[in-house]
């Protein structure tokens, strides 16, 4: 079965991602462990980290930064849609 890949992402508050994947179900995905370094750490500018867009696959940012679909997927933490209200 193909992993499931991400059609729109939302940025939250503290550092946090919402996103939506192709079968349906929606994860939320801390992003704070991967601000580190000059690559990455570029994402610690909260008005960066908010310019994140999907690119049919996985999430991605102005400059390049993108995380691993297969983590995002995995390690996000399931949304239950009542709880988006």
């Amino acid at each position: 079965m193909l992993r499931p890949t991400a059609t729109s992402v939302f940025p939250e508050d503290n550092y946090i991602l919402r996103i939506v994947f192709d079968n349906g179900e929606t994860k939320r995905f801390d992003v704070k462990p991967y601000i580190q370094g000059e690559w990455y750490g570029k994402l610690a500018d909260k008005q960066y980290f908010r310019a994140v867009r999907t690119d049919g696959f996985t999430v991605v940012w102005p400059e390049g930064q993108d995380l691993c679909p297969d983590e995002i997927y995995d390690l996000g933490i399931s949304v239950n849609r009542l709880q988006l209200a």
